[in-house]
């Protein structure tokens, strides 16, 4: 599919969704790692940033107790916005479709700069087009096997993940089958799962309390509306959400209108961080539900 080609598709998906979601197209995957290694990955690198300063650290030890997680999702295939969300001046999480061109050295370099790294999981929407998921996508058809193997290869092929979301999926992740069987192996492999809220009746939050694990949520989206004066807006909406709340996870994108976004979020930082504290999502996991990733060796490597 050409450039221009696939930024039609993805304008216009991102116009249907309403909700600052994002399309990429299915390319070419990459080599997973090794299950054992990849099993105790999330918990290496999740008590690395505990005990090292990241980004968000780099402050006073006086700053604010109310703390802002930024995540963008739909890395891993060279979109818009890319180099200038990673250049920014605080700590970010960054959201990687797997199977993607740029999909194993976005995450690298991303975590070479102190984000955090999660796998940005595609899964079935309620509308829209199957095709625009992007490779090794979760579609409700699926048996439970098929969406074990998905979401453990996905998982592989994104190095240093600590978390997981949803792409597109407001079909799925309604559906409690389906969804039980993705916090399961995220569980087994030491990551928790960020509800993007594309689905208002999701189910994902009461499923992971009753497995013990972080009901984490995504509170506002940035840029459902792509002017760099709109995600100004939503940025001071994250900060009075914060203030009300303790805390907010907000999600932008790179994409076709990347660069605005990254411009308005340069833009409003410097304002806010008298504030709020800018985190990766893993600190605020961390530091909310005192959650601490507990991996499950495969049983062939045990």
């Amino acid at each position: 599919m050409s450039t221009s080609s696939f930024n039609k598709l993805h304008r216009g998906w991102r116009n249907i969704a309403a909700a600052g979601l994002a399309l990429t197209v299915a390319l070419s995957g990459q080599t997973a790692l090794a299950d054992g290694e990849r099993s105790l990955a999330a918990e290496r690198v999740f008590n690395e940033q505990a005990e090292q300063p990241g980004a968000d650290q780099r402050q006073s030890d006086m700053k604010p107790d109310k703390k802002v997680a930024i995540i963008i999702d739909d890395f891993g295939n060279g979109q818009g916005g890319t180099e200038e969300m990673l250049s920014l001046p605080i700590k970010l999480t960054v959201a990687i479709m797997p199977f993607l061109p740029t999909s194993k050295t976005d995450a690298e370099l991303a975590h070479k700069q102190g984000h955090d790294v999660i796998v940005h999981m595609p899964m079935e929407p309620k509308q829209g087009n199957p095709k625009w998921l992007g490779p090794g996508a979760i579609t409700s058809n699926m048996s439970n096997e098929e969406i074990r193997k998905r979401v453990e290869e996905a998982i592989d092929n994104v190095p240093y993940a600590v978390g997981m979301n949803n792409h597109m999926g407001s079909k799925i992740t309604g559906d409690e089958r389906i969804m039980s069987i993705v916090l399961e192996v995220c569980r087994e492999r030491g990551l928790f799962f960020v509800d993007s809220k594309t689905n208002y009746h999701s189910v994902v939050g009461k499923l992971a309390v009753q497995m013990g694990m972080p009901p984490v949520a995504n509170n506002i989206f940035l840029d459902d509306r792509h002017t760099v004066s709109h995600v100004s807006k939503q940025m001071k909406a994250v900060e009075t959400w914060a203030s009300e709340h303790q805390n907010c996870v907000t999600i932008g994108h790179v994409g076709v209108q990347g660069k605005k976004t990254a411009e308005a979020i340069r833009q409003s930082i410097t304002g806010m961080q008298n504030s709020v504290s800018f985190v990766g999502i893993s600190d605020l996991v961390r530091d909310i539900w005192d959650w601490k990733p507990a991996p499950i060796l495969p049983s062939n490597n045990s």
